[in-house]
């Protein structure tokens, strides 16, 4: 695979001579893991269907990651060739990601709740060589699927399946021969390992204008995130983080894989979400440390206030992804003990604004904090003008840790001469430098942290038999932040209800997550004079409808 990361030289000077970029790899934080305390503790992955609890120390985690990148080799993986994955979080997948680094492969993160129509764009667009998916994971049958989708992807050369039983296994080819036993195998290891500035993660946005764009990654621009994203939050080798939010988000695979191994710390993994299950794993694992959406911290606090075990060990809940409510950082201030951080961020560029752990609580439901070291935010107009204090415009960023661009599609960039990236956020910046996100000017949902690719579910149910016109709208829910309600002008003489919009969406193998959960059935859109639909009026249409 070629990639055309155009983003990354013009600014690589800049960079390195401002201290920004650290010219390390993955590769360099673990062998120092191995060379100081190779029998600490690094990795807990624990399976909550399964009940298998995996431990590897800094030394074993190491030494797997060296079979599992020969065993790769075998398979025909070599620099730049792209291993998609589509795990939950299990140890497979953080072992993977540090094999692939082994030999210079790039790793497509992949998130489990996709399907057919979403997996058949990026594994063709990301010209993926080798997918990894589970056998099964919460009743679905992952290697089906896969199956399904092989003659539309003549690039795929193997599927290879966690816990399967065939020989496409990932424990007959990947995990347990002895690969590193081989003659040729310090050779693999070591002649084509990448540099700081080779594309490492190539991971897909959500589409918000009908096709997903695939985000490049280097390790100086993740890297040049994770050390001052650890630095404000006081972290370090003696915390123990515990991520259950999925690690194919970039919340999970900057700070739930990367992070823990350049600080020399241990993390827990939970491939599900239950909170009763997490306040077991802080407990009894000591976690300091999590990051996850709003969903993630409403349960945990109402479990803690419910089930009368505190999670003492717990400093800091890191949540994002939607607007935190003030209530709820009050009560799980007082509930779990732990300060609440507020952030923002995208998958092109890693968190951007913290609030610092001395900041007022009120900072966290009011702000989404100020600026990382690195990392510069600007509020402007439609003609790109700077906008003062406390007036809502266009948020731009420049940041050290901003992307290499997208895959094959550099027009899409969204990034002027002087390296300022447009969100397509609406904020607004106050006097102190804290940054309050107020709307979207692209155009999607955001559901318990993950983006609903709008444009892209309309598209789709404009083949609906029975719909003229559709539109996709959020409305506010206390647990996910937001979820998307469908409003729909149906043919003359046609009924639709949502049981139809669901099923004709299944059948289009759309992820469970994007599918409406809402329906309002109008006469007519409300729309602008050139017959564009005013969706904010839409917005409280939903609202009344749901009084």
């Amino acid at each position: 695979m070629d990639f055309d990361a155009v983003l990354l030289p013009p600014r690589r000077a800049a960079m390195i001579a401002r201290g920004f970029w650290c010219d390390r790899t993955i590769n360099d934080d673990l062998d120092a893991c191995v060379a100081s305390c190779p029998d600490k503790l690094a990795l807990i992955a624990v399976s909550l269907e399964s009940g298998e609890v995996k431990r590897f120390t800094y030394r074993q985690m190491a030494a797997m990651a060296d079979r599992i990148a020969i065993g790769l080799s075998r398979l025909g993986v070599g620099r730049n060739d792209v291993v998609s994955m589509q795990l939950p979080n299990w140890w497979q997948f953080t072992l993977t990601y540090l094999a692939c680094s082994r030999i210079g492969a790039v790793l497509n993160p992949l998130m489990h709740i996709f399907r057919e129509r979403e997996l058949s764009f990026m594994l063709k667009h990301g010209a993926s060589k080798v997918v990894i998916v589970p056998k099964q994971f919460r009743g679905f049958d992952y290697e089906q699927m896969i199956a399904g989708l092989r003659l539309s992807l003549p690039g795929l050369q193997h599927v290879v399946v966690v816990g399967g039983a065939g020989d496409n296994s990932f424990e007959k080819l990947l995990s347990e021969p002895k690969w590193e036993d081989a003659l040729d195998a310090n050779e693999i290891l070591t002649r084509h390992r990448p540099g700081p500035d080779d594309i490492t993660q190539l991971i897909y946005t959500s589409g918000t204008t009908g096709e997903p764009k695939g985000v490049m990654h280097s390790a100086n621009t993740t890297m040049a995130n994770i050390i001052p994203y650890a630095e404000r939050l006081h972290l370090g080798a003696d915390d123990v983080v515990l991520m259950a939010s999925p690690m194919a988000h970039q919340t999970g695979f900057m700070y739930g894989l990367m992070m823990p191994i350049m600080l020399s710390c241990s993390v827990v993994l939970q491939d599900i979400w239950e909170a009763k299950k997490a306040i077991e794993l802080i407990r009894a694992e000591g976690v300091t440390f999590t990051m996850a959406s709003t969903p993630f911290l409403t349960d945990l606090a109402k479990g803690v206030g419910e089930g009368g075990l505190g999670v003492p060990t717990l400093r800091t809940f890191l949540c994002a992804g939607a607007p935190i409510p003030g209530p709820l950082v009050e009560h799980a201030r007082k509930t779990l003990g732990a300060k609440i951080v507020s952030a923002w961020g995208m998958t092109e560029n890693g968190a951007v604004t913290l609030i610092k752990i001395d900041d007022d609580d009120e900072r966290a439901f009011n702000t989404s904090g100020c600026p990382l070291p690195g990392a510069e935010i600007r509020v402007v107009d439609a003609e790109g003008k700077p906008l003062p204090h406390n007036v809502e415009g266009r948020l731009l960023v420049r940041a050290c840790s901003n992307f290499g661009g997208y895959l094959h599609r550099p027009q899409l960039n969204n990034t002027d001469a002087e390296g300022w990236f447009d969100t397509g956020d609406l904020a607004e910046i106050d006097d102190r430098g804290y940054v309050r996100i107020t709307g979207r000017s692209k155009d999607v949902i955001i559901r318990g942290g993950e983006n609903v690719p709008v444009v892209e579910i309309e598209t789709l149910l404009y083949k609906h038999p029975a719909i003229s016109q559709v539109a996709i709208v959020a409305y506010p829910d206390e647990r996910l932040g937001e979820r998307g309600c469908a409003v729909v002008v149906p043919k003359q003489g046609q009924a639709i209800d949502l049981t139809d919009v669901t099923d004709f969406l299944k059948a289009q193998k759309v992820a469970l997550q994007y599918i409406p959960e809402r329906l309002v059935v109008l006469n007519e859109m409300p729309a602008t004079p050139s017959g564009k639909i005013q969706k904010f009026k839409l917005r409280d249409i939903v609202k009344q409808s749901a009084g």
